[in-house]
Order: structure tokens, then C-alpha cells, then sequence
């Protein structure tokens, strides 16, 4: 049995050490064994507080707000104040110092991707209960770091993939699991384009940013506006486009429609898109992605800009979903996060005696993203794995890697995914990790 040590605030204070050597920190007033602590409250420490980041923040009981941008931190800190005029949280630009504190017993997540894995690893190092957002992580060795380190500390970990607990994903996934469709044997994604930019010079980090801790594992790079905050995302080294964005949304709930969160067979992907010529952006704006899962005769496609599907004729398409086709009928799921609905047929469905259900968080009401935190926050109480555990987080996200990596490599990938391995395949197996600058490594 592991002994428990206890960190210094120069150790952990210090990257390498505290990413690489796995101490136990001893965890706040609710997270030891599981029991409740004073009041039964959950203490929150937020990091990176731009974008979906400021929506978690819980003005109630918010003893940490963290981000390398002070306007974000002036921003935020101001609507928990009208939120909650006693509320005091302290300021932070570096996460280290949120997770040495031993008051708090969980954090979220908001940062850009190349953040994620490791501040996750980290957390759970500290004894830290997380909700990181999607998507899950930028390669298949920190998808495996983020799934080890929750499994050894004992951590519920939640990844923001909301359709997880939407109520139509789940009323799709009823309807396809019992038989309305009849066996599926293809699902069509659809998709717009990347967003499209142009060419931005590089200029003079601006003076409320901390632009190497914004780096931080990645490699060093000029800024430029076109990069931050938001537009990361169509870079190859911090986004992927949207395959890896909305794509950790949608395959979750395609996985959780298909029941195939647990696929361990061989996945077969080929991918082909068009880079934009006219600015720094290189991830493809157009991409045709397939996956083939020959254990279950079953073909994925995703296209940008595909043909959207109305939900019947004369109604507006939405703009991004899936088509199941079976060998009876054919259903569509519009979206796959918070936002996603289905067809009525799915909706009206009502699951026979000794049938297939699935397991939706109860609440109050039916937004899905509040629902997905209360599911966090209950099982930071229950010790349960979340409706968005890390490892199904981690599967689904693993498909949208697997895309990028046959993108890049120009060629059809063969994956076991009982082995986290390419099959006789070299050159996509070095595709399976990146290099992370010092001191930042899982």
C-alpha cells in the first residue's frame, strides 16, 4: 500500500516535480473516503474562467478563481460578486497554487485543450475532484494519464460532454438500443466547416496576459490575435478543428446511443481534408472522416460541410447531427451536447417491460449542462463514476485522435482499442504521444 506523503509548497510549486512524482495530498473536507465534511458544502477552485470555464463557477461556495488573463479574472470576479456580495475568492494565475490548497475540494476545468490532461493529472495528484471540459485531451498517451491518475487517487472526474446527460440523447439511445431502427449498421455525421480566418501578424503579447503560462505544455510559439483566446482551436498543435471540438461531443453520444462506450475490437479510420491557404489556420476547414468497427459491422462517417438533415420535410436543417441507420428504419439526433434533440418517434418511445433503458441523473429540470454538474456534484458526495466519467470521456475522444492522426499520416490507421496501439504500424504509433516543453509532463 502506497504511503501517504505529504507537499510541500516549493514541490509542488515546482512543474516537474509535481507532474511526475505521484504524491498523495491529503484531500479537502469532503473528498477523504467520500464522507461529507462541515455542512455537507463542496468548496470550488475554477480554473481558467474564459468561455464555458465562467459558467462553472459556483458564486455560492468559490474559494479560487484562476486564469492567466486579467481581464477574464476582473470580468468574472465581478458577476460572482453580484452574484454574491460575500463572496471572497482569491486570485490566482497559476492552477499550482489552487491545488496546494487544502480547503478546496474540487476544481473545473476551462483551460484551452493542451491544458487539460495535465492539470487533471495534477488535481487528482492533489486529492481534487474535476470537471474538465471537452475536449477530453489532445493525444491517446493523456487520455490513459488522465484515466490512471482519476483510478489511482480516487477521483470523480467529469469531462464536459453534456450530451451524456440530455435527455434526447438518451431517448434516441432507448429507441435504437430496443429495436426501433433494427440492427444499425451505418451512422453520417454532418458538420459546418472550420471557422475560416486570415493572415495576423505577430505582435507584443498584451500586457493582461501571461502568454508562456498560457503556453505552458505546448511548444513556444509568437503570439498573434488570430490564436488567442478563442481560435486555437483551428491550429494542428491545439485544436484539430472541429473534429476534435464539437467531435467529443457528438461521438459521446453517439457511443452512448450505440451502446459502445466499451468497444475493445479494431477500429479502421480514414481521413482526408482541405487546408485553408490564406492564413496561419492548418487545421482542415473541410474534412471526410470514415471509422469501421468490424467487430460490430458498423461504419461512421463524419463530413464538413456534409448535407444536413431536416427532422421532416419542409423543417429547417439543424446545423450539426447524425443520422442511425438501421436495417428497418433510419433515426436522426440533432447535435450531441446540452443542445441535442431527436425525432418524435424517439421521443414518444416508451421502453416495453424487461427492455433496455439507460441511466439519466434526475433533476429538477431539463437543461442538460446544469444537469451534468449536478451529476458531478452528487457524486463528489457518492463516490460514483459521473454520467461523463474520464474514461468515457477518453473512448469517445480517442475517435476524434484517430481521425487527426490518419489526416496527418495520408493514409487508412488500423487501432486495438483493447491495446491503446496501432497494428504493425511504426510510424502511427509515435503519433500516440507529443513532447511537452519542461517542466510539464504526465
Amino acid at each position: 500500500m502506497a504511503t501517504e506523503k505529504r507537499v510541500t509548497r516549493r514541490q509542488l510549486l515546482g512543474g516537474a516535480a509535481a507532474v511526475g512524482i505521484p504524491y498523495i495530498i491529503p484531500s479537502g473536507v469532503l473528498a477523504q473516503n467520500g464522507r461529507p465534511g462541515a455542512n455537507d458544502r463542496i468548496v470550488f477552485g475554477h480554473i481558467g474562467i474564459g468561455g464555458m470555464g465562467q459558467s462553472h463557477v459556483v458564486a455560492d461556495s468559490c474559494a479560487a478563481l484562476c486564469d492567466v488573463d486579467d481581464n477574464k479574472i476582473k470580468s468574472v470576479l465581478d458577476n460572482v460578486k453580484k452574484r454574491n456580495p460575500n463572496a471572497n475568492p482569491t486570485i490566482y494565475k497559476d492552477f499550482r497554487q489552487v491545488l496546494e490548497r487544502k480547503d478546496i475540494d474540487a476544481v473545473t476545468i476551462g483551460t484551452p485543450d493542451h491544458w487539460h490532461a495535465v492539470m487533471t493529472v495534477m488535481a487528482c495528484q492533489a486529492g481534487k475532484d474535476v470537471y474538465s471540459e471537452k475536449p477530453t485531451m489532445r493525444t491517446i498517451e493523456e487520455g490513459r494519464a488522465m484515466v490512471n491518475a482519476a483510478r489511482k487517487y480516487k477521483r470523480v472526474v467529469q469531462i464536459g460532454i453534456q450530451g451524456r446527460s440530455n435527455s434526447e440523447v438518451h431517448k434516441a439511445a432507448e429507441y435504437v438500443r430496443n429495436g426501433g431502427i433494427g440492427k444499425v449498421n451505418k451512422v453520417v455525421f454532418w458538420h459546418p466547416m472550420n471557422f475560416q480566418g486570415q493572415w495576423a501578424p505577430e505582435i507584443p503579447v498584451p500586457s493582461n496576459l501571461d502568454w508562456e503560462m498560457w503556453l505552458g505544455p505546448m511548444r513556444s510559439r509568437p503570439y498573434t490575435p488570430d490564436y488567442h483566446p478563442f481560435n486555437f482551436r483551428w491550429y494542428m498543435d491545439s485544436g484539430g478543428g472541429f473534429i476534435r471540438d464539437r467531435g467529443n461531443h457528438a461521438l459521446s453520444s453517439m457511443n452512448l446511443v450505440l451502446d459502445n462506450d466499451n468497444y475493445n475490437g479494431l477500429i479502421n479510420v480514414e481521413a482526408v481534408g482541405t487546408v485553408q491557404t490564406d492564413s496561419q489556420r492548418d487545421a482542415p476547414y473541410m474534412m471526410d472522416v470514415i471509422w469501421e468497427f468490424p467487430k460490430r459491422d458498423i461504419t461512421v462517417t463524419w463530413s464538413q460541410p456534409g448535407v444536413a438533415k431536416p427532422v421532416k420535410a419542409g423543417e429547417k436543417p439543424g446545423e450539426w447531427g447524425a443520422t442511425y441507420y438501421g436495417d428497418r428504419d433510419s433515426l436522426v439526433l440533432f447535435g450531441g451536447d446540452g443542445g441535442a434533440t431527436t425525432e418524435e418517434k424517439a421521443r414518444s418511445f416508451q421502453v416495453p417491460s424487461g427492455g433496455e433503458r439507460t441511466h439519466l441523473h434526475p433533476t429538477s429540470h431539463n437543461d442538460a449542462t446544469q444537469r451534468h454538474r449536478e451529476n458531478w456534484f452528487d457524486c463528489i458526495k457518492t463516490r460514483e463514476r459521473p454520467a461523463g466519467d474520464v474514461e468515457i470521456g477518453r473512448r469517445s475522444c480517442n475517435l476524434c485522435i484517430l481521425a487527426v492522426i490518419a489526416y496527418r499520416l495520408g493514409r487508412k490507421v488500423s487501432f486495438d482499442a483493447s491495446k491503446d496501439q496501432f497494428v504493425n504500424d511504426s510510424e502511427a504509433n509515435r503519433l500516440l504521444s507529443e513532447p511537452m516543453r519542461s517542466p510539464w509532463r504526465i
